[in-house]
């Protein structure tokens, strides 16, 4: 079920997916409700936006009830790293350790998520002390 969006996503394709990911399969109307808990947008424009996602390949309806059901068909992580691939190459000129060094730099980083960067170093130069 990785369909691959051959365009771009826009911000607002992306806080559709999000909302999806998080809350599952959803009608229109609650993710135009959860929508609104940030930014006012009008229900036929959730459901422009949510029509075209579908026709790109990024939603399905379930059309077996009169209330249509949507769920996303990318991925959560396959969209997140193609996401990340697509900035380190345009923003960092596809250096992982420039956007490290930047993020850890502009905010205060916690004692526990410096431990699980530090265990994910580990992991990936093979477990060595």
């Amino acid at each position: 079920m990785s369909t691959e969006p051959s365009q771009k996503l826009t911000e607002a394709e992306l806080e559709i997916l999000q909302l999806l990911w998080q809350h599952g399969p959803s009608t229109v109307r609650f993710v135009n409700e959860e929508l609104n808990k940030t930014k006012e947008v009008g229900y036929t424009t959730t459901l422009k936006f949510m029509q075209i996602m579908t026709e790109k390949g990024m939603l399905a309806p379930d059309k077996s009830s009169r209330t249509h059901i949507y769920h996303p068909l990318l991925q959560e992580e396959d969209t997140q790293r193609k996401l990340l691939d697509r900035f380190l190459d345009t923003a960092f000129r596809g250096s992982a350790s420039k956007l490290v060094m930047q993020a850890l730099g502009n905010r205060e980083t916690s004692q526990e998520e410096l431990d699980e960067i530090r265990n994910l170093l580990d992991k990936l130069e093979g477990g060595k002390p």
